[in-house]
């Protein structure tokens, strides 16, 4: 079944969903299509803020190894992540480095037509994929431009950028669209994920959602130029006083998934907008060798790290405000 096919059964299946909004684990029940609105704060049309060029991701998502040229090289004739910024969240992590977006809902509302344009217009500029950050509560407009955009060429693999607080049932419907999942597994104590989301079924929720993405692509398949195709990424962010918590998620992942899923397991965090007082300081390099040592320990086969930020993670935050929100790269 062509990718068409798919997304015209995935919109009969889901669209209903819409109505009395059930898409996502708080299933808030408002009805988006006449603007009422819930915990994400979207009705029925996607809202973003940006959409560009991105190399900050992990080096087969965004080719950070072609980046590494840029010194000697025009960046804009590097490939990088076709990356849409949504607006809105469905889980509203107290900490998120994105809150722009996620809390203050900054961006603009667009049709369909419009968000499948600027799919197409990341492809004229040699995006190695379609990066869409924060899809979840916004699965609908997206398929709807996704539809679009293939009637008109749209080529490039899908990555589902996901904070992985979603409902497995709603995942099945996007197998054979998605190429990519790129889902954060955040926490795994209902405690922890209560106090700092909002969301002490988190676990429960994005476990069965990580199980569901990785039956659909359980393996991280490359092209020749060593930009992912197809796969799972599962990304973990070490939050500071929180090593028991990310140690019990790499023992969960080896237990029930596989050491050969592809990790990325990232130190970059900083303390931003309503950060509780006991994690109001960047991450320790002990704490995230702990982290580092166990995945060794479990033999994951395929890590991504970044342990250059802890002198001050607050370089890698963007601002969403600035027409490049990373100024970094």
């Amino acid at each position: 079944m062509d990718k068409l096919k798919r997304i015209e059964r995935a919109l009969d299946n889901l669209s209903g969903l819409e109505l009395e909004c059930r898409l996502c684990p708080r299933e808030c029940k408002v009805n988006r299509r006449t603007g009422q609105k819930g915990i994400c704060q979207s009705t029925h049309q996607a809202a973003l803020s940006h959409a560009l060029l991105h190399f900050g991701e992990e080096p087969v998502i965004s080719g950070l190894e072609d980046c590494a040229k840029a010194e000697v090289q025009n960046v804009s004739r590097l490939s990088g992540s076709g990356t849409i910024f949504f607006s809105g969240c469905n889980l509203k992590c107290l900490f998120c480095q994105n809150y722009q977006l996620s809390w203050l809902n900054k961006g603009e509302v667009v049709s369909d037509e419009e968000l499948a344009r600027k799919m197409l217009l990341l492809q004229e500029k040699g995006a190695l994929n379609i990066n869409l950050v924060s899809p979840t509560h916004l699965i609908l407009p997206i398929l709807r431009a996704l539809r679009i955009a293939y009637e008109q060429g749209l080529e490039l693999p899908i990555v589902y950028n996901s904070n992985g607080y979603e409902k497995a049932e709603v995942l099945k419907n996007l197998e054979g669209i998605i190429d990519i999942y790129l889902p954060d597994l955040k926490y795994f104590s209902p405690e922890v994920s209560g106090r700092f989301s909002n969301a002490p079924d988190y676990f429960q929720k994005a476990s069965l959602a990580v199980k569901e993405m990785h039956r659909q692509q359980p393996e991280l398949l490359l092209s020749e130029k060593e930009a992912a195709l197809n796969g799972l990424i599962i990304r973990h962010l070490v939050l500071p006083g929180q090593v028991k918590d990310s140690l019990l998620i790499l023992d969960w992942i080896a237990q029930n998934l596989h050491t050969s899923v592809c990790l990325s397991l990232m130190s970059q965090y900083h303390p931003c907008f309503k950060a509780p007082p006991e994690i109001q300081r960047n991450l320790t390099p002990e704490e995230y060798n702990r982290v580092i040592s166990r995945a060794e320990e479990l033999g994951f086969e395929t890590m991504f790290t970044q342990p250059e930020s802890f002198a001050d993670a607050q370089h890698l935050i963007p601002d969403f405000d600035l027409k490049d929100p990373f100024k970094w790269s």
